[in-house]
């Protein structure tokens, strides 16, 4: 089983950053939210594992309880 990785992780992450940031210019509410929903759908898709995934949902979370 592959483990989360959270650890930074991306080469030019501020690059990264500005890019994201770049794909909601222009664009309201409703299409960034769904850009976003687009883009963790594939994300997640590319992963593949669930667990991971759940991981990652745990993490999104945080100690909210």
């Amino acid at each position: 089983m592959t483990k989360l990785v959270t650890r930074p992780n991306i080469s030019g992450p501020d690059d990264f950053y500005a890019e994201l940031l770049a794909l909601h210019d222009g664009r309201d509410k409703a299409e960034s939210d769904a850009i976003n929903a687009r883009l963790i759908l594939l994300l997640a898709n590319h992963i593949g594992d669930r667990d991971v995934l759940r991981d990652a949902f745990e993490a999104a979370v945080g100690d909210k309880k």
